[in-house]
């Protein structure tokens, strides 16, 4: 029987209804009243939406549908992706895309009648969802037979986790070069040609696995290996051996997620059985990455409401298969919390860092802590530059820190430190604070606890602890609370912080550059302050050291309890209060740190820090205000907290020494805070860029000039037949420019997305543009150095200009600090490379780089390698030296896919 509802498809180049075997062209204003009468069969309803001007689409969403049959598989969000689950052929052109959508659907929608792995928990969250009054529950009750026996709860058919015997610290061992190279053989396969660059970096990469010799002088390895060196087999060959050998864990840091799922997959020709490699090599994120069983029971038993609701019974399909619990960059699919306007999805996470920890009920079977706990026993644990240093500077899991670490994409060390360990004293920040004191508060929502819920029992307990819980709640009181910011606006602030933050904000606005513009976020330096600053600050730190003494002291309190050992503390509830004490430590840490720069107001400036003041903005909307420090060099306490206590570290990377020196590469990853020099090492990139690529500076696009901007980007994308990678400066510009030439290209059959546009996550934009050759991807920085899409589906990238960095008062002082313009230069010329480095990912690999700024520097030029050819020339001749570059490499990509 067919489906009873039509489908609707818009595109850039046209909308269409099917219906009753018909398909018409329809306008925007057809389709717009069709939608509202009727509910349409769609795909992915905020980007169709987007694209009719019609925010409040709503539908039966085939994204949605394939979430709640298929859970934790992977899609490409386009209707080529939908093709390939389905079995389906793919339209020939967008008019075919609609009825297309209907027969996906039916075909979906016999999956229940199939061998089906995914039955189990479907009829029961399909009654959920009918009573949800979810569009696609009527048509699937009918479908889904009721199981002979009620079906498992999801919370009681997740498996817990086994605790074990504290690991053993590694053995020290010495690894046999001949035994690498055997590995790394190994690793790499028979088939495999020889790489002497490779065998060369896995000998280097070896030296940080070699004994310590001294306390506090690990040995760190440099390793700068151009793409195409095969790093990642060359690291984990001497990894592998090391761990298997010493017992010890070797934890592999990754700047982007991007490579955490690559490494996840080159372990495989690690450890082949699937079995043995789950035990072997576990990913680790910071705890806000994973689903939060507690929170989702809350959101199911009511906490949630429509839209939201519906996602929760969707994330608990999901719950029910997933291999990890990871909902950012996990099995999740990307695009799922956006098809819900991210409504509810950052509250199935612990981001407020609210766990009970062994109070809470799911304890046992928890994602994060079955990861941690995983991680202890791998031998592989693939983490995050964050993580790493959020772990050794306040992590409860000291007595399993690492030895030995590899850190890949090195040369974004100096950024993840910079975020690490900085310090904002801000209206967000502190409210955030408050609430995780005190609690739930007037009009608030949900299952948030305050210190005293989560602590009743040692309250009831120790009397010192009690007086401490309630001393806290009281101080915070003095803390920003809910419409601070619309006070603070209006001149009315209330309490302490809430007066210091009013008083930042005057003297922002009275001294920033720019603060007549209300689409920026505005900053001053810290220096001179007004008086009326001055006055607000001793208020301020009164009100602070009144909520830092009892937070130290119940955390003393707490750990006196651990001492007694009370009759009521048993295994979990230890576990429970070792956690308040971990939670309490680095909030306590934080709020001396916003002490100190308060101390700062009126006072002696620091030579080791940066401080100053800013209001962030959005597009005319203030959302923050506050005092911010960083590290005038983060490397420093990256070097003391993670760096010393290590053995050995390697930090490897294809652009480590990009735009600078060796000397420069070893500052900007703390190298020069070490007793023992580092040792370097070098392989050049096997790939023929000479042969292979060129670079063009366009030297007649004025800067600045959106239509000729605009004109230049659509003729270099059709003239290359798609495969661009365009990077932006500016979301405003980036934004221009796809709104004049998206349906353009459209028409030519060559798709175009754009971060901060489409309503889609940025690693689904990139999953789409690698599928289809013929599309194209507009970004920003996010995208400089975060795609890897080897082959024909990236080949011209194009820069609107040159990437000088933004002139914010800290980079003025490490300007200043770091040798005047030779600094910008460094960078501009580490963000070239690295963005060429998108270009070619193999060596069957072919692009042009093309650069729309007549005023770049010569000097600048050496940041691509060496022999690439490089020409100043005008668009149209551009234009012709891309369709003749790329035009036969063209010809060998699919035929053109329907646009997303």
């Amino acid at each position: 029987m067919p489906l009873p509802y039509p489908a609707l498809h818009a595109s850039h180049t046209g909308i269409w209804i099917a219906r009753d075997g018909e398909v018409r062209a329809v306008s925007r204003g057809e389709a717009i009243r069709a939608a509202a009468d009727t509910p349409m069969i769609v795909m992915n309803a905020p980007l169709v939406g987007q694209r009719l001007g019609y925010a409040d689409l709503s539908g039966l969403d085939l994204l949605e549908l394939y979430a709640f049959l298929r859970p934790a598989r992977f899609m490409v969000p386009t209707p080529k992706g939908l093709a390939t689950v389905t079995g389906l052929d793919l339209p020939a052109d967008d008019a075919g895309v609609a009825p297309f959508l209907l027969a996906a659907a039916e075909r979906l929608l016999a999956t229940p009648d199939a061998d089906w792995p995914e039955r189990e928990g479907a009829w029961t969250a399909a009654q959920s969802l009918f009573r949800l009054r979810w569009s696609w529950a009527p048509l699937l009750v009918d479908r889904l037979k009721k199981p002979a026996q009620n079906e498992r709860w999801l919370f009681s058919k997740l498996p817990e986790w086994d605790e074990a015997a504290p690991r053993p610290a590694p053995r020290t061992i010495t690894l046999d070069p001949a035994e690498t190279q055997a590995q790394l053989a190994h690793l790499v396969g028979d088939a495999a040609e020889a790489r002497p660059g490779q065998r060369a970096y896995a000998a280097a990469a070896a030296d940080a696995f070699a004994p310590r010799t001294g306390r506090e002088m690990p040995n760190l390895v440099l390793a700068e290996a151009g793409t195409g060196i095969g790093k990642t087999l060359g690291y984990l060959a001497p990894a592998s051996l090391w761990s298997h050998a010493a017992g010890g864990p070797v934890w592999v840091s990754t700047y982007t997620k991007a490579l955490q799922r690559q490494l996840g997959h080159e372990t495989r020709r690690v450890y082949p059985d699937e079995a043995v490699r789950r035990e072997k090599v576990v990913t680790r994120k910071g705890r806000e990455n994973y689903l939060c069983l507690l929170n989702l029971e809350d959101a199911l038993q009511g906490g949630f409401a429509g839209r939201a609701a519906v996602l929760a019974q969707l994330v608990a399909r999901w719950a029910a298969y997933t291999a990890d619990g990871d909902m950012v960059g996990g099995d999740l699919p990307g695009w799922l919390p956006t098809l819900f306007r991210r409504n509810g999805s950052t509250a199935l996470t612990d981001r407020r860092g609210e766990c009970v920890y062994a109070g809470c009920p799911h304890y046992r079977k928890c994602f994060i802590e079955r990861a941690a706990r995983a991680s202890a026993e791998a031998d592989i644990v693939i983490a995050n530059h964050a993580l790493v240093m959020v772990n050794a500077a306040r992590g409860r899991e000291l007595a399993t820190r690492p030895t030995r670490y590899v850190f890949d994409e090195g040369h974004h060390l100096f950024d993840a430190a910079d975020s690490m360990f900085a310090t904002a004293l801000t209206g967000q920040e502190t409210i955030e604070l408050r609430r995780w004191i005190v609690g739930p508060e007037a009009g608030s929502r949900g299952r948030r606890r305050g210190l005293a819920a989560r602590l009743s029992d040692v309250a009831s307990y120790d009397e010192g602890g009690a007086q401490a819980i309630a001393d806290a709640v009281r101080a915070a009181q003095g803390l920003a609370s809910d419409g601070w910011l619309q006070r603070v606006a209006e001149g009315t602030p209330f309490g302490p912080i809430e007066t210091l933050l009013a008083s930042v904000r005057g003297l922002t606005y009275a001294r920033a550059e720019g603060a007549e513009d209300a689409g920026y976020g505005l900053e001053t330096e810290l220096a001179e302050p007004s008086p009326e600053l001055i006055e607000a600050a001793a208020p301020a730190a009164e009100a602070l050291d009144s909520l830092y003494r009892p937070l130290v002291a119940l955390g003393k309190r707490l750990e006196a309890v651990l001492t007694d050992a009370p009759d009521w503390l048993d295994g979990p509830a230890r576990a429970r209060v070792e956690g308040a004490i971990a939670s309490l430590g680095w909030r306590a840490e934080t709020v001396a740190a916003w002490l100190s720069l308060i101390a700062r107001v009126g006072g002696p400036a620091s030579a080791d820090f940066v401080d100053w003041l800013a209001v962030d903005r959005v597009e005319g909307r203030e959302f923050d205000i506050g005092l911010h420090r960083h590290w005038l060099d983060p490397t420093r306490p990256f070097a003391e907290i993670v760096l010393k206590p290590a053995h050995g570290a390697l930090v490897t990377s294809a652009t480590l020494t990009a735009g600078g020196t060796w000397e420069t590469a070893e500052a900007r990853v703390g190298a020069p805070h070490l007793l023992r020099p580092p040792v370097r090492f070098q392989a050049e990139s096997p790939f023929d860029y000479a042969a292979r690529a060129e670079v063009l500076v366009v030297t007649d696009v004025k800067r600045g000039d959106i239509p000729a901007l605009s004109n230049a980007y659509g003729r270099l994308i059709e003239a290359a037949g798609g495969g661009t990678l365009g990077l932006f400066t500016a979301i405003r510009r980036l934004r221009g420019v796809h709104a004049r030439i998206a349906d353009r290209l459209a028409r030519a059959g060559l798709p175009l997305m754009a971060q901060h546009v489409d309503p889609i996550d940025t690693g689904t934009l990139v999953d789409i543009f690698r599928d289809d050759p013929h599309a194209s991807l507009l970004g920003t920085d996010a995208l400089r150095d975060g795609v890897d899409v080897p082959g024909h589906s990236l080949r011209l990238v194009v820069m609107e200009g040159v990437p000088w960095p933004k002139p914010t008062v800290l980079h003025a002082a490490r300007r200043l600090a770091g040798g005047g313009s030779a600094y910008d230069d460094r960078i501009v010329r580490a963000r070239m490379a690295q963005a060429f480095g998108r270009l070619i990912r193999s060596a069957d690999d072919r692009g042009v780089f093309v650069l729309l700024s007549a005023a770049t520097p010569s000097r600048l030029l050496d940041a691509f390698p060496p022999g690439v050819p490089i020409a100043r020339v005008p668009l149209d001749e551009a234009i012709a030296r891309v369709a003749s570059r790329l035009s036969s490499h063209a010809a060998l990509g699919h035929e053109a896919a329907p646009a997303p």
